[in-house]
């Protein structure tokens, strides 16, 4: 007679069951059930909240985690009931062009939200009563300003990065910005990159004096904000720390797009044109970074790889996405940061485990690419976006659990996506060029059709963004008159 396989309980119901006997205490059940992988793989598209007019570059929950803030290429800031899929409140940011991030401020009743965007601008918008919005520049960077962090549980205090190099530090009380540092390549870099141009900014929720930036070598470097003397009579820019995998060191192809803080004091960085690593805090390589490595000695970097992340002080690698097309972010998910998740140019979201760098998840979420993944503060819900005008929301109401697809290959997108901001002051400096290569004897006409070419990319993607107030479009026969 045969056996009858012995079947393992599932361990959402052996917490149950902990849970009824008394072995288990609510508070733990909740948190081992939000953390559950069975969750992770039963994540379903639960609602698009489609209102904005162009690509929507940055989502936010507030810290009760009942409203979500978005903001977008049509620069409007839309604070959203995201389960019912209601707008609560939709008004213009100011901005003159792209809005990169805006955040709402804690403990200020959801009616401060701070923004930065393309103009490099940084913003303060107040709601006032029945719904009125005042909005105000603090600040502005010289180029775009990507990012912003607000310092944990403060409702005035936050930072900006921009591709200038600057960082800034702002208090909404005096509504007084301090410019703390430029950001400096280290030497061997500095004969020909006088900044680095930041696209990424995150403050240590463990320890809110430490933050860290990253942009356009391979470092994430880490500041204590204890060491800045506020009547400046110190010079305040160098670095307590550098994180660099350490076969990145020296490469000057890679940057860096996104950082993200766990609660444990990890810090995950994602790599353009490479991976996502994991790094605790002993594997920094101290204020003073060796520049020598095999990449820098002029090695075959196509024979180097990620060491494996049991080697000693070899961060935890997450592969299987893609990151070259845009600015990108990255995230841990869960509440205890049990996972790690980005998105792709592929229009993919990648969810790995902390743990090992499983990945374990891929949601088709966008036709062309994913920027943006948002957790939810105290639930296993997730916000994403991305090229397309909507925002997606995601919950763990499927019926059966995903599998990974069976070949994780990147799908085959057009180039062009690599310009995610065109001012139309950009682009009729771009047009005035090209007109005059076009009268030049010397254009032949393959270049020019490789001009025409760009060009039309660019007018195709700003199309997406039109404002609401009808500013600044450009026509085809503007271009090609």
């Amino acid at each position: 007679m045969k056996k009858r396989a012995r079947t393992t309980p599932d361990k959402a119901v052996l917490n149950v069951l902990q849970r009824e006997v008394g072995d288990l205490s609510t508070r733990n059940f909740a948190h081992r059930l939000a953390a559950s992988e069975d969750l992770v793989l039963r994540l379903d598209l639960y609602k698009k909240l489609d209102k904005h007019r162009g690509c929507v570059n940055t989502v936010s929950f507030n810290t009760d985690g009942d409203i979500l803030v978005s903001g977008s290429d049509d620069r409007r800031v839309i604070l959203w009931d995201w389960e019912t899929g209601r707008i609560k409140l939709s008004f213009h940011s100011g901005h003159n062009n792209n809005v990169f991030q805006a955040k709402i401020m804690p403990y200020t009743d959801d009616r401060s939200i701070v923004t930065c965007a393309a103009d490099g601008q940084v913003r303060h918008a107040q709601i006032l009563e029945r719904g009125a919005v005042e909005t105000a520049l603090l600040a502005k960077h010289q180029g775009r300003a990507h990012k912003l962090a607000i310092e944990p549980g403060s409702p005035h205090i936050f930072y900006t990065c921009g591709e200038d190099g600057l960082v800034q530090h702002f208090d909404l009380r005096t509504r007084r910005a301090t410019e703390l540092f430029t950001c400096q390549p280290t030497v061997d870099r500095s004969n020909y990159m006088s900044v680095v141009h930041l696209n990424a900014i995150a403050i240590d929720p463990r320890n809110p004096n430490l933050f860290a930036v990253a942009g356009s070598d391979e470092y994430a470097r880490v500041y204590d904000i204890r060491m800045y003397k506020w009547d400046g009579s110190t010079e305040f820019g160098r670095p307590t720390d550098f994180f660099c995998p350490p076969h990145l060191i020296g490469d000057e192809k890679v940057g860096i797009t996104g950082l993200s803080f766990s609660d444990q004091s990890e810090l995950l960085v994602s790599y353009n044109d490479e991976f996502i690593y994991l790094f605790t805090q002993d594997m920094g390589l101290g204020p003073n970074p060796d520049p020598s490595s095999p990449v820098s000695a002029g090695s075959d970097t196509k024979d180097l790889e990620p060491m494996d992340a049991d080697e000693k002080n070899a961060p935890q690698v997450y592969k299987g996405h893609s990151n070259r097309e845009t600015v990108k972010g990255v995230s841990f998910f869960g509440p205890g940061c049990e996972y790690v998740a980005s998105g792709s140019d592929c229009g993919r979201i990648f969810i790995w485990k902390k743990k090992g760098g499983t990945l374990i998840r891929v949601m088709e979420a966008d036709k062309h690419v994913v920027n943006c993944i948002e957790p939810h503060p105290s639930t296993t819900a997730l916000a994403s976006s991305g090229i397309e005008t909507d925002i997606k929301i995601w919950t763990p109401k499927a019926f059966e659990r995903a599998t990974l697809p069976a070949n994780i290959e990147q799908k085959p997108k057009g180039r062009g996506w690599m310009f995610p901001v065109v001012s139309p002051q950009d682009l009729m400096l771009q047009l005035f060029s090209l007109r005059r290569r076009r009268t030049s004897s010397e254009q032949n006409e393959e270049s020019s059709a490789a001009s025409r070419e760009l060009l039309e990319l660019i007018l195709t993607f700003n199309a997406s963004a039109d404002s609401d107030d009808g500013g600044d479009s450009i026509s085809r026969e503007d271009l090609f008159g």
